[in-house]
């Protein structure tokens, strides 16, 4: 998914291909638009930003063992003697692989912050290098140090240090560009130095792999070597990173991608001082509100992040519960899950902000202190289990757990649930994608340990005039809600 030459480009293709990025724009009536004309020309531009834009060559050393093995000969040949002399010749006592160095390099591009030599690339470009050289746009080169790296935005922050205060540019707000825009990228593509291509931001917000996740998209081309390269305004300001390409070929075709500045800018702050991300962590797991989960708890319109699990951590000691709709969080409206996940990471550490939940109808304003989310422990998994047939409903077989369930799954001796031994898959709740082997936690947002609670839920829900239940199943530790559509009477 990368740009640089260490990208595996099949891996690239298969894995946008499995994206299936696309645009739909719906037109209507409007309020008439006057558009801005295409620029004459783009070399003011260019020749404004040009000093600041740099190339960058790594080297990394790579240790190769070489193959010693005694070749296989007839016990006696006259080549024996001959061949045990040239190995041994290759190493001290003969034996153990010889190890050899090999120099490899990498080509990418990047972009001067700030006069005293700050300089903002992709991870992916520098990783694992042993010498860095920025190449300037005179020619002029001079070896850099890695201040400090972020994988989860594949950014990072390097440092030159020159007699001469350098020419830099400053970024931009990537929150005001429109789709339509016209942009400038600038880089060293495919390792033929410096190079211009222009063309509109094509989409906003792509999300591609990662949980911070807040790409550009843009059909100015783009190809391997631009990665770390800036993305302008017409202003001449940064408003994305270029980071990779949709691509059948590993040439542009006019999809790439840029991190916006907006994710950007707060990275490279924080590893400016403090060498490392130090992002804010609520301590939940979440998942979006569909319009059957929305249904199923009450919400008037599919909106927020569900809460689906509340391990110990800051969320845990405020107060939130699984269940819990986070409907805004430190005064900000929580659309989605990446937007509540982009929003604490952007939160200082420490701070305690409130965030407003919808709990059994109501609306709750919890007072959360941010840990950090680097530091921030894993939550144990379980197995899965498998175990015989006790009661059917909604199309699934269930049993309640025994001891040796509890063994199987390693949980608790007190945990109570349902696992399922076997699903219809005619069903809706195959459909919704339960499967054998899953725990059943809660029903309608009650603990269940047997089918009679299931059954007593379901019962429920269809009296409250409910279309769906809401459950709560954990498979290999991962827990999450499901709307399950039942049946009328």
């Amino acid at each position: 998914m990368r740009l640089s030459d260490r990208s595996d480009l099949g891996r690239m293709r298969a894995a946008f291909v499995a994206l299936g990025l696309g645009v739909a724009i719906t037109l209507g009536q409007a309020s008439p638009v006057v558009a801005r004309g295409a620029p004459e020309s783009f070399a003011d531009l260019a020749e404004q930003v040009s000093d600041a834009v740099v190339n960058i060559t790594t080297q990394t050393s790579v240790s190769a063992a070489a193959d010693r093995s005694t070749p296989m000969l007839p016990e006696g040949s006259p080549f024996e003697d001959f061949f045990r002399d040239f190995m041994d010749r290759n190493g001290p006592g003969g034996d153990g692989p010889q190890q050899r160095q090999r120099r490899g390099a990498a080509l990418g591009s990047g972009f001067v912050i700030s006069d005293d030599g700050y300089i903002v690339t992709n991870n992916h470009v520098i990783e694992g290098a042993d010498e860095i050289t920025i190449e300037f746009f005179s020619g002029y080169e001079l070896p850099a140090e890695v201040i400090g790296t972020d994988p989860n935005t594949d950014i990072a922050l390097l440092k030159v240090e020159s007699d001469q205060p350098l020419p830099f540019v400053p970024f931009g707000d990537s929150e005001v560009a429109r789709v339509g825009d016209w942009v400038m990228a600038m880089g060293n593509p495919l390792g033929q130095g410096f190079s211009v291509s222009a063309g509109i931001v094509s989409a906003r917000g792509r999300a591609l792999s990662g949980s911070y996740d807040d790409y550009i998209q843009t059909d100015a081309a783009i190809n391997r070597g631009n990665s770390g390269g800036p993305l302008f305004n017409m202003d001449g300001e940064v408003i994305g990173v270029n980071t990779a390409i949709l691509s059948p070929n590993g040439g542009s075709i006019g999809i790439g991608f840029a991190m916006s500045s907006a994710v950007v800018t707060p990275v490279v702050d924080q590893l400016k001082q403090f060498g490392e991300t130090r992002r804010g962590w609520l301590g939940v797991r979440i998942q979006n509100v569909t319009d059957e989960l929305a249904d199923a708890l009450g919400l008037e319109s599919p909106e927020g992040a569900l809460v689906t699990d509340v391990p110990e951590g800051p969320a845990s000691a405020a107060g939130m519960r699984s269940g819990d709709v986070i409907l805004s969080f430190d005064g900000n409206e929580v659309a989605d899950t990446r937007g509540l996940v982009r929003n604490v990471g952007n939160t200082s550490v420490g701070k305690t902000v409130p965030v407003t939940v919808f709990r059994d109808g109501a609306i709750e304003t919890l007072d959360v202190t941010l840990g950090r989310r680097e530091t921030a422990e894993a939550v144990p998994a379980s197995a899965p289990a498998n175990e015989p047939i006790q009661s059917e409903l909604l199309g699934m077989e269930v049993t309640g757990l025994s001891d040796e369930l509890r063994a199987q799954l390693d949980l608790a001796d007190d945990t109570t649930g349902l696992v399922v031994t076997d699903i219809d898959e005619e069903s809706a709740a195959f459909d919704k994608g339960l499967r054998r082997g899953d725990l059943i936690t809660e029903a309608g947002q009650e603990k269940v340990a047997s089918a009679a609670d299931l059954s007593t839920a379901v019962d429920a829900a269809r009296e409250g005039g409910r279309k769906s239940l809401l459950l709560l199943i954990e498979r290999a530790g991962e827990p999450r809600f499901v709307a399950l559509p039942i049946d009328e009477e």
